[in-house]
């Protein structure tokens, strides 16, 4: 039985008597984008998308703020490249297998580009919503990481964020031609055929225009076996401002092409840390977007702005799985129909008699024949791939009007504002039938998963569903200043979502249609209290509230009897409740001196119906539901300090993620479910039992040294703790060596990195990065399933002969990894137009 974890009140009411002492004084540091009539430092919770990385002196929870210089130093090639190794509390599951495909978490809420995990965090850019209308996913590889001007990581369910802000909300500013200016190439070369071109270029006007592009292509081998990544991106921004008003008109296209092939299993890791499980597993995307910002200034006293975008997104997916209902099956040697029917398609050389698994490895003739009578190719063949295909187009708008003044003689800030979001989704998906090879790929038959099959248990796969939503929102916040120590905000926003799907196969509703008209609302308040007893110290106390409305992918499978295989198959559904999320936090941060930064916090967040997808096998089949209560509680440390030429820190987050109902989920993959050792049985959760995927400790330190004017050192550490498996949701899943391969639980890791930077000349860089400098092998992620390979890597098909339960026979479980990169070095020059002429000046 897992054991309560220390409760965080005494540790909270020690934080609370140490706000009583006084705090070094210091001078507050500048801020040069804060307009003389912003209030410093005043607010848990009164950020809006609109202007959240703008408005980050105003916040007095720990966000954590990166400028584009943070993201060229780290050399890291995407948002959450950075984002895992620099900011404290963030981690990635790279279950997908591809650099551009993690999934990124901060304090045990995701943000995820795979269907079927559950999203946590929103992502804006500009005031757009990039969560993506399906399934609220986020497409790492379509967000342009050369554009970023600033981003921000805000903690907590603020409810100004919308929608999906459980545990926390990313805002990106992008780049214009004010903030830069400049021309620049880059080109960089590295491990596994990775290269990379990208160029950028802004610029003004006097009379106020300014306009910056930049475009970037990535290729890249991949590190494991047939997983290459080649990915474009353009991104561009035509602006005008004056004195009182900014206006800017951007747009982005991104193409990506990306091999990502997933878990492997323990054994064939040890083996070869390089192999793959099954191939291929190939996702294309295609994305465009516009996106018109406006902010103007009456007077000293009000500002208004807001945003009107629309974006379109394609994305095609090929997988090619093992088809586990073969598992239990009797694939190898034909019988006489099937022989005849092989040798009237024109078929040779399959066997009379005597085929076996100990003499094939990789049967495929059981399933040919089966695909030309088309009676049980379900069963006896052992792949199978799946197609999907999603079209989606949303849009929407924003306002706010924010009026700063005195009320009763002290400052007060309150804004106010409205959203509107509206989507449409069109989703296909069909699944085929076909046979495994020994290089683990899978050749197709003429055979589909449409449910025509003469077989017991021949099933629909196919889907055709559209999908309608749309979001009307609005929002208040206020931030008074009792005194000059004491602010207090007050925030809240209402939403009412509607989401509306039509089965395109079996229209009209009832039985297994898709079809259903669903409405959401809720009102989402927050409250936050700031007391900054010296110039040097800000303490907080927040409490707020976010919501998630259900995806049309998770409506479209919700129910247990018929699970889905995503990101491939839905299945009528009994309703959905929204998630809520409540979060408690408190702390302190302040500087001491002139260079040296600190903070302490503690938070709680308690997930009321949170939507969880139950995994029943490795391939992705499951089911959506609701689940009473999980926790997410922790405690925060950090510090950093700037020397003349030396910069360190380090941050140290305590997690402790848990279930706090009483559940029972399917036990596929886990020795203690209750039909027995090697069936597809159901495990029961305990209050207490920890959320899989979700580490308890979380280490990051760094240090940054100038050698000379022109030479610059980096170093940083990931220390990442251990975590259960997914299938292993009440902790108990044990090895037994015989039905069951694996502990359950992937271990604890840490990877360190270094980096260095040289400039010969002011227009020159020269870079290189190492990653996993020390070559470790771990694993981001688990997942417990049935294996279908024997230890020599052979397809083996009823590894036990009995016992027989409901026709069943017990299948071998494993646990699967999602190994960690390996060593990877890269190095790159960048060259600035014009550098040269304007230091000569």
């Amino acid at each position: 039985m897992p054991t309560e974890l220390p409760d965080l009140r005494p540790l909270l009411a020690c934080i609370l008597l140490a706000l009583a002492s006084p705090g070094v004084r210091a001078d507050e540091p500048a801020q040069p984008d804060r307009p003389e009539e912003t209030l410093p430092t005043v607010s848990v919770v009164g950020v809006t998308p609109l202007g959240a990385v703008q408005e980050r002196s105003t916040i007095a929870a720990p966000v954590q703020v990166a400028t584009a210089e943070d993201l060229d130093r780290s050399h890291a090639v995407n948002l959450p490249g950075y984002m895992s190794r620099e900011l404290a509390g963030v981690h990635v599951n790279e279950v997908a297998g591809n650099p551009w495909q993690p999934d990124l978490n901060y304090r045990g809420y995701t943000a995820s580009p795979l269907l079927g995990t559950a999203q946590g965090l929103s992502v804006y850019a500009d005031g757009m919503r990039l969560n993506q209308p399906f399934g609220d996913v986020v497409s790492w590889d379509l967000i342009p990481a050369a554009a970023i001007s600033t981003m921000a990581l805000m903690p907590g369910s603020n409810p100004l964020f919308g929608l999906n802000t459980l545990g926390g909300a990313v805002s990106i500013t992008t780049k214009d031609g004010y903030s830069d200016p400049d021309s620049e190439i880059q080109v960089l070369y590295g491990s596994n055929g990775r290269r990379d071109v990208q160029f950028d270029s802004g610029g003004s006007t006097a009379s106020g225009f300014d306009w910056y592009v930049t475009g970037h292509r990535f290729r890249e081998d991949g590190w494991r076996d047939d997983s290459p990544s080649d990915v474009q991106q353009f991104f561009g921004k035509l602006g005008w401002r004056d004195d009182a008003t900014r206006l800017a008109l951007s747009g982005a296209w991104a193409d990506s092409d990306l091999d990502g092939n997933g878990l492997q299993e323990q054994r064939f890791l040890a083996r070869d840390y390089d192999s793959v499980y099954t191939k291929p597993d190939n996702t294309r995307n295609r994305s465009g977007f516009l996106n018109f910002t406006a902010e103007h200034r009456f007077g000293d006293a009000s500002t208004f702005s807001g945003n009107a975008y629309a974006r379109s997104i394609r994305t095609r997916t090929f997988n090619g799985d093992i088809n586990e209902e073969s598992l239990g099956e009797s694939l190898y040697q034909p019988n006489a129909a099937e022989r005849e029917a092989l040798a009237e398609a024109g078929y040779t050389g399959f066997p009379e008699s005597g085929e076996s698994a100990a003499n094939t490895p990789f049967p495929y003739w059981r399933c040919i024949a089966n695909a030309l009578l088309n009676e049980e190719p379900n069963e006896k063949c052992n792949g199978l791939i799946g197609r999907t295909q999603t079209n989606q187009r949303n849009y929407g708008l924003s306002g706010q009007l924010t009026f700063a003044g005195d009320v009763a003689g002290r400052p007060n800030r309150f804004t106010v504002g409205a959203a509107y979001d509206a989507s449409r989704t069109h989703f296909r998906q069909t699944s085929q039938f076909g046979y495994l090879t020994p290089d683990r790929g899978v050749v197709p038959v003429d055979a589909w998963a449409d449910g025509t099959q003469d077989s017991e248990n021949a099933y629909d796969a196919r889907v055709d569903l559209k999908g309608q939503a749309h979001t009307e929102s609005v929002y208040a916040t206020d931030t008074f200043a009792f005194d000059d120590h004491w602010k207090l905000t007050l925030s809240g926003r209402y939403d009412r979502t509607t989401v509306r799907n039509r089965d395109q196969l079996l229209p009209g509703g009832g039985g297994g249609s898709l079809d259903g008209d669903h409405r959401y609302s809720r009102l989402n308040p927050a409250v936050g209290l700031a007391w900054s007893p010296t110039a040097s110290v800000t303490t907080y106390l927040g409490y707020n509230e976010g919501s998630r409305a259900p995806s049309s992918i998770e409506l479209g499978c919700a129910d247990p009897d018929n699970p889905c295989k995503l990101p491939n198959s839905m299945a009528g559904d009994p309703p959905l409740k929204q998630v809520v999320a409540k979060t408690l936090e408190a702390g302190v941060h302040g500087r001491y001196g002139a260079a040296t930064n600190w903070h302490v916090g503690v938070f709680r967040a308690t997930n009321h119906d949170d939507i969880l997808f139950v995994a029943d096998n490795t391939a992705g089949y499951g089911y959506f539901r609701n689940f009473g209560q999980t926790r997410r509680q922790g405690i925060e440390l950090g510090f950093d300090q700037r020397l003349e030429r030396l910069r360190y820190g380090a941050d140290l987050t305590w997690l402790d993620a848990t279930y706090r109902s009483r559940e029972l989920v399917g036990g596929a993959g886990n020795s203690t479910n209750d039909i027995g050792p090697g069936f597809e049985g159901a495990i029961e959760i305990l209050p207490g039992d920890r959320i899989p995927l979700v580490p308890k400790q979380i280490f990051k330190a760094f240090a940054e040294f100038e050698v000379t004017a022109a030479l610059s050192l980096n170093a940083d550490v990931q220390a990442i703790g251990g975590s259960y498996a997914r299938g292993n949701e009440n902790n108990r899943h044990q090895p037994d060596g015989e039905h069951y391969l694996g502990p359950g639980r992937s271990g604890g890791y840490a990877v360190f990195n270094l980096g260095i930077d040289y400039r010969p000349a002011p227009a020159w860089k020269l870079f290189a990065q190492v990653d996993n400098v020390f070559d470790r092998r771990y694993a981001t992620a688990a997942q417990l399933g049935a294996t279908g390979f024997d230890a020599a890597g052979n397809f083996v098909a009823r590894p036990f002969s009995g016992p027989v339960v409901d026709g069943e026979r017990p299948l071998r479980g494993a646990t699967f990894y999602a190994p960690g990169a390996p060593r990877l070095f890269w190095v790159g020059v960048r060259y600035t137009f014009g550098a040269a002429e304007r230091v000569s000046h």
